[in-house]
This record gives structure tokens, C-alpha cells and sequence, in this order.
């Protein structure tokens, strides 16, 4: 089991936390688009900076592994997962479930998480799914938007799932 903590990310930090994350993220996005494109560092930033957001640094057995953005709304208890990544070292490993459960620790009174992927993104869709108990409550396209997170500059941005999780599955009401 791995032993996983949370690191506030500082003023000095975001650059580089921004950068990591985008490059991260951009390995899925060259793995499946022939072109060579990548993960704005702006569209980092823009999820560091919205509000109420949270920016973590992942440490597992005090070593950096990667990072989290959350957006905790304390008055709804209806939080949302901006971002998620981890190195590519510690990809694979079980790691990502290790800090999903974590962070479900860290935010208890969370009555539903949200979070969106690309459809292209397999791995995310079998952690959130399979693994962290999320559920697939929209699928984004051409036939369906969605303005909030759409960029047509980006491969495959146009289409994405929305996921949800009840950590109360018998309350739906809220």
C-alpha cells in the first residue's frame, strides 16, 4: 500500500507544478493524435486559478509523484476534480487509486465528486470507473456540447466524458 500525501503547491512552485502537469497530460494526447500537440500550460493555469481551487503536490513515501487541482465548493459539499496526474515512473502501479481514496479522506464531507476526460484518455476512464467508483453521466460531442471545457484547437477536446461520484448512492437528491 502506498503511503500518500499532499503537498500545498506555493507562489514559487506554479510554474513548474503547471509545466509538469501539461507535459503529463500531453503524453496522452501525442499517443493518440498523429500530430505533434500539447496540453496549453495556460489551461493550467486556469484551472489553479479558479475559485476555490486547491493545488496539491503528490507525494508517495515522501517522494513527488505528481499533482492534483480540486475545487471544493464547503457550501454544496459538491467538489470537482480539475486535474490529476502523476509522473510517468509512477504510472501503472496503482498509485492513482492510492491518491483517489486519499483524497476522498482528505475532503469527507463531499457528497458528490465531478470530473471530465477525453474520450481517447483509456487509462483515466478505467481509473475512474473501475477503480475510484465513478460513474459516466455525459458524453460531449459534436451533437452535444459542452462550452465550459470545449477547445476545437485541441485534438479530441470535443469530445469527453463527464463523471460523477455519490459517496452517498442513495441520496441522488441534493
Amino acid at each position: 500500500m502506498y503511503k500518500i500525501g499532499f503537498q500545498p503547491v506555493d507562489a514559487a512552485e506554479r510554474a513548474s507544478f503547471a509545466a509538469e502537469c501539461a507535459e503529463s497530460l500531453s503524453v496522452a494526447l501525442r499517443e493518440s493524435f498523429p500530430e505533434n500537440c500539447s496540453v496549453p500550460v495556460s489551461d493550467i493555469f486556469e484551472s489553479m486559478d479558479s475559485s476555490r481551487a486547491e493545488v496539491f503536490l503528490i507525494l508517495s513515501g515522501g517522494v513527488r509523484v505528481g499533482g492534483v487541482v480540486v475545487v471544493i465548493n464547503s457550501c454544496t459539499n459538491r467538489n470537482s476534480l480539475e486535474l490529476l496526474f502523476l509522473n510517468s515512473e509512477a504510472c501503472g502501479k496503482g498509485i492513482g487509486s492510492a491518491v483517489w481514496k486519499a483524497i476522498e479522506r482528505k475532503y469527507p464531507n463531499t457528497r458528490v465528486w465531478e470530473t471530465i476526460t477525453p474520450y481517447f484518455e483509456r487509462r483515466n476512464i478505467h481509473l475512474y470507473v473501475s477503480k475510484c467508483g465513478f460513474k459516466i453521466v455525459e458524453f460531449f460531442n459534436s451533437h452535444h456540447k459542452d462550452t465550459r471545457h470545449s477547445d476545437p484547437d485541441i485534438p479530441g477536446r470535443d469530445n469527453y466524458f463527464r463523471f460523477e461520484k455519490y459517496m452517498d448512492p442513495f441520496s441522488k437528491s441534493f
